[in-house]
């Protein structure tokens, strides 16, 4: 029987109906499926370092309304969750929280007890930071952690997120831990992975190694030092002035913004074209105040442009000092350690006591006061020219971090990506035309940033909270690591912690002695292991029939801000590990923007978070706001579109009210597929119109444009509210007969049950409670509607039938309104002159508009130049 509620609301539908879902089972994974039968996705693992914000929900409503159009559609749906717990932003979570600074030296505290001030900023301030063991702090990790994924499920619960709750993994779980470690290890035996001693971008406040995909520019103050350089004479002296020409002239002057590296320069550098200093090329130059004798080379690379056109390299300034030390096989006169600080000892190179006397003066500091005191010296020496002439120039910086980064030498580990093999970059750009991207120019994002590359992927860091790299190194007889034999554990062995686990063959006794061991101390960097999200959610190495049925996946949603890292990536590790393309669409997501136009970050700080917009507007009302930005488009956050998707959920609640009330019993039967095709004009309009809305969605679905789905859908609703139901309520309530009144209560319910599937993968909640009224089951485990069903029971060639009909009640209505009466007083006669295309299509919808426009004589009058019909009302007297 139709059970329809006397008072239907939108409030309280997420508590009511996400458990009923997990209850049902509605969103389980069934493993009987066939790998045809599958449609799986990649789901991105939101990373557990505070709180989810609106970009999260606008991303992962994308994926969802994706999710739940497949599933009706007739898709087996795979479709997991995890949870992103490893890295930099939880450690450093973990440290504010509860102002714990970890400190590896120190030994592990088995009877520690977490903070009891966690979580009080003032408190935490007032006693200062805690230093405890990395065990310690890798625990209170997994603490915070395990919290904060609660939290995150239940807001993803709230939103009504159709993933299956059985299927969840964290990236620092002992699953996630040993595919990560094994398929590295693949990368090893397979000589994709190595380990070499470099020059890498270090983060200075993190005390690590970081990537090329993890940098950004930012624009920052800074200034142009000119700076002169001295010529030598063939007896090895210094050249004095004598004349203008930097090639006859006893001085070359170059300019920098970095002078504190003077005392790692280790050449000057311009274009082997620039006329100017061919003449150079070959000889040598003395450096200010250290008095290092260093050759004059040509580079491509150098711009004639900038500067005076010739640049000192130094070991390492940026990466294209890496860049010119590495192809010109130049020395390394390192100075900046790994702390950002000026090295005690000086390099090789500066052996006069001038020189070492200059360089005391910087020895311990930091880099900005070296480029102080570098400053004052050469200022002091006369081989400043001039002032410091300041600038703004973009400089790099870890994405997560806050100081400038430097490049220091140090040994890490590899994995090859095309940055140094051309043959492996044409394969990883040709695997992306194996996927299909929305929008499509995105793909061309990916070819841009491979295309780009400038060297391997590197996957070390030296942190903490992470995948830790599953190898030992035997010492020799003097203590030192032999690295080019790793130790590799048993892969029954895995996940293997090196640091407190013993390789194969030794004792722990062993450990840092001659003869012995020493186990890796470094982790994987977070992308390491995500790049893995695909073999990790689909079973790979662990469950070979999951696996079998899922992979290559189908979709995977993202933001294109990452493309670069992880989309690259895992499609690095698929190439390498698979020989295939991870997965066969490719769905990206744009940026939520504040009111300035400005990305949501929270370094921003201008997030806005989702809890109090829920509770507010409701799950449905924001997912409506979200699916209304479009694949790949930022979009404005907009509290007004929740507003209006809260009252689009109330009027479906009370169409459908109406609707099922009117047609009672009769609305169990199924409309959907009816027995014989509608007889009234109207009724037949209103379906075929219906019919052309499921092609269009299913066709917007079929291309992931969700958006354009919703916004036709939406179209269709309000002309169906707002015209055919105003139209056809008089023979819905027995005006015209029994008869007549049952094709308007078998319409209403097709109309209906088709729009409540229709809306379903946006509006999950309501659509569920108005399927619940009348219908067994879950609307989100029903079929996506047929357009030739509707297009079989709407017979005959009546398009137009409505939209002219519902043209001239709207005429009426206004010359009512414009007259100040009230809209039930009767018109005593209407006139409408029309096309008589348009008169045909009235006469057969002339029931329903005079009862519909309380009309008393109609008149219809063809005109061949008519356009659009004009009507002329002539109104009555009495209410």
């Amino acid at each position: 029987m139709t059970q329809v509620p006397d008072k239907p609301t939108v409030d309280g539908l997420e508590a009511k109906w996400s458990q009923r879902w997990e209850a049902d089972g509605v969103y389980r994974f069934d493993r009987t499926a066939t790998r045809e039968q599958v449609f799986s996705i990649d789901t991105p693992p939101p990373t557990v370092s505070g709180s989810l914000h609106m970009g999260h929900v606008f991303s992962y409503t994308h994926t969802d309304n994706i999710a739940r159009y497949r599933r009706m559609a007739g898709d087996e749906v795979f479709y997991p969750m995890g949870w992103d717990d490893n890295g930099l932003p939880t450690e450093r979570r973990v440290q504010n929280y509860f102002g714990v600074r970890c400190d590896p030296s120190l030994p592990y505290n088995e009877g520690f007890a977490p903070p009891s001030d966690g979580g009080d900023p003032a408190a935490v301030e007032a006693r200062g930071e805690l230093a405890i063991s990395r065990r310690n702090f890798i625990e209170l990790c997994h603490v915070l952690t395990a919290t904060d994924e609660r939290a995150f499920e239940e807001l993803w619960r709230q939103l009504g997120l159709s993933v299956d709750w059985s299927m969840t993994y964290a990236t620092i779980d002992e699953r996630c831990q040993r595919v990560a470690q094994r398929a590295f290890l693949e990368n090893l035996t397979r000589g994709e992975a190595y380990q070499i001693e470099a020059p890498s971008l270090w983060d200075v406040t993190f005390g690590t190694a970081v990537a090329q995909a993890e940098l950004e520019d930012r624009e920052r103050p800074g200034a142009y030092h000119r700076i002169a350089f001295h010529r030598m004479d063939p007896q090895g002296g210094r050249n004095g002035p004598a004349s203008n020409s930097p090639a006859s002239s006893g001085t070359v002057e170059i300019e920098t913004t970095r002078p504190e590296l003077l005392a790692a320069c280790v050449a000057l550098v311009a274009h082997p074209d620039d006329e100017r200093y061919q003449p150079l090329f070959g000889s040598t130059v003395v450096t200010p105040l250290f008095g290092v004798e260093v050759p004059v080379v040509a580079h491509k690379l150098a711009e004639p442009e900038k500067g005076t056109g010739i640049a000192m390299i130094c070991t390492f300034g940026d990466t294209t000092d890496v860049t010119w030390w590495r192809e010109l096989d130049l020395p390394v006169r390192a100075i900046v350690d790994r702390r950002g600080r000026i090295s005690a000892d000086p390099p090789p190179g500066i052996d006069s006591p001038a020189g070492r006397e200059a360089y005391e003066r910087l020895a311990g500091c930091t880099v900005g006061g070296a480029r102080i005191a570098t400053v004052e010296l050469l200022r002091d020496s006369g081989e400043l020219i001039g002032e410091p002439r300041p600038i703004t120039h973009a400089v790099k910086f870890y994405e997560k971090g806050d100081r400038p980064l430097e490049i220091v030498s140090s040994r890490q580990w590899y994995i090859r990506n095309g940055g140094r093999d051309a043959e492996l970059r044409d394969a990883l750009i040709a695997r992306g035309s194996e996927m299909t991207w929305h929008p499509p120019y995105m793909q061309g994002r990916y070819t841009n940033w491979i295309e780009g590359l400038s060297g391997d992927w590197l996957i070390s860091r030296q942190r903490y909270f992470g995948v830790p790299i599953p190898l030992w190194y035997p010492l020799d007889d003097a203590g030192e690591p032999v690295w080019e034999r790793p130790l590799v554990p048993d892969d029954r062995a895995l996940p293997a912690y090196p640091n407190s686990d013993v390789p194969a063959g030794y004792d722990e006794s062993q450990r840092g002695q001659p003869g012995g061991f020493v186990g890796d101390l470094d982790v994987m960097d977070t992308w390491a292991t995500s790049s893995l999200t695909p073999q990790i959610a689909c079973g790979w190495s662990e469950d070979p029939d999951l696996w079998a049925r899922t992979y290559p996946m189908d979709m995977r949603p993202q933001g294109h801000d990452i493309i670069r890292t992880w989309l690259f990536s895992t499609a690095v590790r698929s190439h390498l590990g698979h020989d295939c393309a991870p997965w066969k669409h490719c769905a990206l997501s744009g940026w939520i923007l504040d009111p300035d136009r400005k990305k949501m970050s929270k370094s921003k700080g201008n997030v806005v978070t989702p809890v109090d917009l829920l509770d507010t507007y409701g799950a449905d009302a924001v997912r409506y706001w979200a699916a209304n930005g479009r694949p790949g488009t930022d979009t404005a956050f907009d509290e007004g579109q929740m507003k209006i998707g809260r009252r689009l959920a109330i009027k479906l609640l009370n169409a459908a009210k109406f609707a099922l009330t009117l047609a009672g019993d009769a609305a169990h039967g199924d409309g959907s597929r009816p027995d014989e095709p509608v007889g009234n004009a109207l009724d037949a309009a209103l379906l075929a119109a219906l019919a052309d809305l499921v092609r269009a969605a299913t066709d917007a679905f079929e291309v992931f444009d969700y958006a354009r789905a919703l916004e036709r859908t939406e179209q269709f609703f309000w002309q169906f509210t707002d015209d055919y139901v105003e139209l056809v309520k008089g023979r819905a309530y027995g005006g015209q007969g029994a008869e007549a009144a049952a094709d308007a209560h078998r319409t209403l319910t097709v109309t209906l049950d088709t729009l409540v599937r229709l809306f379903a993968p946006f509006l999950p909640f309501v659509t569920e409670e108005i399927w619940s009224w009348w219908r067994d089951g879950s609307v989100h485990s029903a079929s996506w509607p047929n357009a030739q069903d509707l297009t079989a029971l709407a017979s005959g060639n009546h398009s137009g039938a409505l939209s002219v009909t519902a043209a001239v009640l709207s005429e009426v209505r206004r010359a009512k309104t414009e007259a100040k009466r009230s809209l039930r007083v009767p018109a005593d006669h209407v006139t409408v002159t029309a096309s008589a295309a348009d008169i045909a299509l009235l006469d057969l919808t002339r029931s329903d508009l005079t009862d519909a426009g309380r009309i008393g004589e109609l008149s219809l009058r063809a005109n061949g130049s008519a356009t659009r019909p004009e009507v002329a009302v002539v109104l009555g007297d009495a209410d």
